[in-house]
């Protein structure tokens, strides 16, 4: 009794805080898209499943849509081959404090303010005059480009940024992983001949299952809801809307148009996306995964 006691007591908190900043939110948000909702608005009336039906015939919407998918699988399998490799550089190093080193370096990028980042890269780098990228150009004989105004080329330089910025949390969970599976198995097959790169591939990676998936997924759903970079560079949506993603696009509804209604429903669009996406990506990798 008094154990379910202690238990109710260390668990109501917990409780009441997902209540009020988890499931009320997404209620809420879910509730303001079946009405024309503008908080400037004396009166909101109900639609019903006007702003959902407005999503079929939206143009930028698919086209936000098709970025949203484009990115996610670029960056989240662009991160995960160099996190992988990266980690298992670090795992071969000789001594802990280069490991520890090289972690921390990788690291550094993913606790600094994304804003910041994202603007010291957009004029610092991106930048059309006196950008990194223009001057390396420039030192092959090419003219200053406003990349900007380019489309499924800024949108490969967004990438860029976001693998910068994102990698070393991964390269953490993968170097965890790698150094969990036991070594005898490593010694097996160097014994039977196996080179390091066959090692990795049919030894460590499979046998690191548990964590592969847990980045996997984590990742995924994180790409989908990356905002901070896209309203940064290309507030607007970049020419031709190329660089609109669902989460600008939210903003851009909310908050430029100050048609929230219709932002929610876009909203509710992308959680059925991420949710299906991390579902599949669950059953797919859902296997036992064990060192017997």
């Amino acid at each position: 009794m008094k154990n379910n006691r202690f238990v109710a007591i260390v668990l109501v908190p917990g409780f009441l805080f997902l209540l009020v900043f988890v499931v009320f939110p997404v209620a809420y948000g879910l509730g303001i898209s079946f009405y024309d909702y503008n908080p400037a608005n004396s009166q909101n009336p109900f639609t019903g499943i006007e702003n959902y039906k407005r999503l079929i015939h939206d143009e930028v919407f698919w086209i936000a849509v098709k970025n949203t998918i484009f990115f996610c699988v670029v960056a989240v399998t662009a991160n995960i081959v160099i996190t992988l490799f990266l980690a298992e550089m670090i795992c071969i190093l000789p001594s802990k404090w280069m490991k520890t080193m090289f972690r921390t370096i990788l690291f550094i990028p993913c606790i600094a303010p994304m804003v910041g980042t994202s603007t010291v890269w957009k004029y610092g780098i991106f930048g059309t005059d006196g950008g990194a990228l223009n001057r390396i150009a420039g030192l092959f004989g090419a003219a200053p480009k406003n990349w900007f105004l380019t489309t499924w080329q800024f949108m490969l330089l967004i990438i860029v940024f976001t693998l910068w910025a994102d990698i070393g949390y991964n390269v953490v969970l993968f170097t965890a992983g790698i150094e969990g599976v036991p070594k005898e198995f490593e010694e097996a097959g160097a014994i039977d001949g196996a080179g390091p790169v066959r090692r990795f591939l049919w030894i460590k990676l499979p046998l690191m299952g548990r964590t592969f998936a847990f980045v996997a997924i984590m990742t995924m759903a994180n790409y989908f809801q990356m905002f901070a970079q896209f309203r940064v560079f290309a507030a607007s949506g970049g020419r031709n809307d190329s660089a609109m993603v669902l989460t600008n696009y939210v903003y851009k509804m909310s908050f430029d148009s100050f048609d929230m209604g219709y932002a929610s429903a876009v909203a509710a669009a992308l959680f059925v996306l991420v949710f299906a996406v991390a579902m599949l990506q669950n059953k797919m990798m859902r296997m036992d995964w064990s060192y017997e």
